[in-house]
């Protein structure tokens, strides 16, 4: 498998985190997103979006999308549940995730470290969603170690790679302190750093 990503991209991040959770095989294909290497000829022909991550599998099918693609290398892992209504709560937190989350946290995250805009030159509206997000992160841990009860899940390898950065756009992540405790555990059991 070849995996093309970014590795300033948490998007990018959650797929090799999965991948080598898992101990899949791949070959990791930096693909520099500010160079607009995901706008030549060649990656469009494989993923007409122009985004990263991407994946060509094994068998030549190409596949995007973070979720999608986490989804897929896990399937029959114990990062997805069991349990059919654990295992729907995991896609409700995948799906708010790219709804709810990171649309505010990494896009503040990426005009502050990336672009240079000062935080207090965020868009209110960013900054006050992306809180809302990392409090109902925080309210969402207040049952359980993880986001899915007691084990590390999908949910969990989406949600930390912008939430661990969010600092980068300006979030006091010690407004958050379960928030903070579940990413120290998270980083453990995925063994990243």
């Amino acid at each position: 498998m070849r995996i093309f990503g970014d590795s300033i991209s948490g998007n990018c991040l959650k797929v090799k985190w999965t991948a080598d959770h898992l101990r899949l095989s791949y070959e990791w294909i930096e693909t520099d997103v500010l160079k607009a290497a995901t706008r030549t000829p060649e990656f469009l022909a494989m993923n007409p979006a122009g985004q990263v991550p991407a994946v060509v599998l094994d068998d030549g099918r190409p596949l995007a999308q973070s979720n999608a693609i986490i989804l897929h290398l896990a399937q029959g892992s114990a990062l997805i549940p069991s349990d059919a209504y654990d295992r729907a709560r995991m896609l409700e937190w995948l799906f708010w995730e790219q709804y709810s989350h990171e649309p505010y946290v990494a896009v503040a995250r990426f005009q502050v470290r990336f672009q240079g805009k000062p935080v207090a030159d965020l868009e209110p509206r960013i900054v006050e969603r992306g809180k809302a997000a990392l409090q109902r992160l925080e309210d969402g841990l207040a049952a359980s170690p993880f986001l899915v009860g007691a084990a590390v899940s999908l949910a969990d390898v989406a949600l930390v790679a912008y939430t661990r950065e969010a600092g980068d756009g300006g979030f006091r992540l010690a407004d958050y302190p379960k928030v903070q405790a579940w990413i120290a555990r998270t980083e453990r059991a995925l063994n990243i750093s």
